[in-house]
């Protein structure tokens, strides 16, 4: 069996969290959770997950700026990087796609469209 894949989900909704990580562990994944984007950036510079859901209005650091940090600096710039929120403009996924988002989902969402974009950028 290969390994789980890990998946760091960073969002600060408590709530949508913990719905997420039952459906990802239930399809096999390994979750990990931060509730702010300073807590997910240092989080995703020690695990390395294979993949981060990522939200962009969050306490001490927003998405974006996670996401450009991770993306600008070659050690973790290969990280596909899932961009999860409720900002529905696009405006928004252009601002995303600039800072090196991998992909864009607006909540709320399909779980299916969760797992087909996560499949995707895993290349499963």
């Amino acid at each position: 069996m290969p390994d789980k894949k890990r998946i760091l989900i960073v969002d600060d909704e408590m709530q949508l969290v913990e719905m997420v990580k039952i459906r990802l562990e239930a399809n096999g994944y390994e979750t990990l959770a931060a509730y702010d984007g300073q807590t997910g950036l240092n989080m995703a510079k020690k695990e390395k997950p294979d993949l981060i859901i990522l939200d962009l209005m969050m306490p001490k650091m927003d998405g974006y700026k996670v996401c450009a940090l991770l993306k600008r600096d070659s050690r973790y710039s290969k990280i596909p990087v899932l961009i999860f929120t409720a900002k529905a403009q696009e405006e928004d996924a252009k601002m995303s796609e600039e800072a090196g988002a991998d992909a864009y989902l607006v909540k709320p969402f399909e779980p299916e469209a969760l797992l087909g974009k996560i499949s995707g950028l895993l290349k499963e």
